[in-house]
């Protein structure tokens, strides 16, 4: 890149900085427009940038800001270029960490800071354990919460976030070791919940073998154990259909794997009938909305067509479905886990014509 387009790109970023810190001085003294100019601010970093800004800021030959690194999946947003740029020029960045510490209590914020500066503080210094308590508390905590925002919205804005968590810094010693004990642990925890709906299973195996020491470690077991029961109550709380499915599309990768500890954490009798309630409702609504039944002989007739249609039931409609899911996880030195839906009944308080099942 020639010093005419470095220097251009460095006016660009310098430009944006620029903004972002008149952006939080505006939310600093005022308090009415706080919230929304937080939200406003990070809705900006999280931006994918456009074609003019990307032939701006961005080169392929370029040393400190490479498209290898950002550009996951070609999705690169403002905050992986600033990210970098505040590693490189780091007095560029200060009045903006600044100013995000005096805010440090607001919504956002910490959702901020893990966006700008999450490379940054893997590449300074800080003696102040205090501060180095709180700058990494609060990564983990805006790490999770826009992993949760991808979750929520069934994308991967943040994929490069959580790439560089898990690859340049929980799988590299001399980087996880720059933040407090208590944030390893906790990013370690984070990693586990998200990894499958980034696409990074493959990465398993060297996550487990770097997970840190847990106090309570005797209790529940080793990585294996925990990663499982991380697992579970992260599929407990999934309320986003495709999401949920996408999870359990990866749990091959836990197939042959001795998790003798965490046996209890029955994923399967967690997920299973989430995905089979999903499933029925959605069968159900077919039914209901085509004036179809589905037999036990497995039979579709059009109710108009079914001779023993002679009557109504006013309380609904009642389907008779039988189905029965067995799931073998050999990997855990636990039974087998089953689960039989013999029949589902779907009341509905508007009178529906209904045939006899004999």
């Amino acid at each position: 890149m020639s010093q005419a387009s470095t220097a251009r790109g460095s006016a660009y970023l310098t430009a944006l900085t620029q903004e972002i810190e008149k952006k939080l001085q505006r939310a600093l003294v005022t308090q009415s427009q706080r919230l929304n100019l937080m939200q406003e601010l990070f809705a900006d970093v999280a931006l994918e940038v456009d074609v003019r800004a990307r032939d701006i800021i961005l080169s392929k030959d370029e040393d400190g800001i490479s498209s290898a690194e950002g550009d996951i999946e070609n999705h690169l947003c403002f905050y992986d270029v600033l990210a970098d740029h505040y590693v490189k020029v780091p007095e560029n960045g200060k009045p903006i960490l600044d100013l995000i510490v005096q805010l440090w209590s607001q919504s956002f914020a910490s959702n901020i800071f893990a966006l700008l500066f999450h490379k940054w503080l893997f590449e300074v210094q800080l003696e102040n354990s205090e501060i180095l308590l709180r700058y990494s508390s609060a990564l983990v905590q805006g790490a999770t919460n826009v992993f949760w925002i991808d979750i929520q919205t069934n994308r991967r804005c943040f994929l490069s976030l959580f790439h560089y968590l898990l690859e340049e810094v929980a799988l590299v010693p001399m980087r996880l070791n720059k933040i407090a004990l208590q944030a390893q642990r906790d990013l370690y925890l984070v990693l586990s919940r998200f990894m499958f709906f980034y696409n990074l299973v493959n990465k398993l195996e060297a996550l487990l073998n770097q997970f840190p020491i847990f106090p309570n470690a005797f209790l529940v077991g080793g990585p294996a154990d925990i990663f499982v029961i991380e697992l579970t109550d992260q599929l407990q709380k999934l309320k986003v259909e495709p999401v949920l499915l996408h999870y359990l599309s990866h749990m091959k990768v836990l197939q042959d794997r001795k998790i003798p500890t965490a046996s209890y954490k029955s994923v399967f009798s967690t997920s299973l009938p989430v995905v089979l309630a999903l499933f029925m409702l959605e069968f159900c609504s077919v039914l209901y909305q085509s004036n179809t039944v589905l037999t036990p002989e497995d039979a579709f007739f059009k109710l108009e067509e079914y001779e023993k249609t002679k009557r109504h039931l006013n309380v609904g409609s009642l389907i008779v479905f039988q189905s029965s899911v067995h799931v073998g996880w050999n990997s855990i030195q636990g039974p087998t886990y089953a689960f039989s839906l013999y029949q589902l009944c779907l009341v509905s308080s508007t009178p529906f014509p209904a045939m006899n099942v004999l």
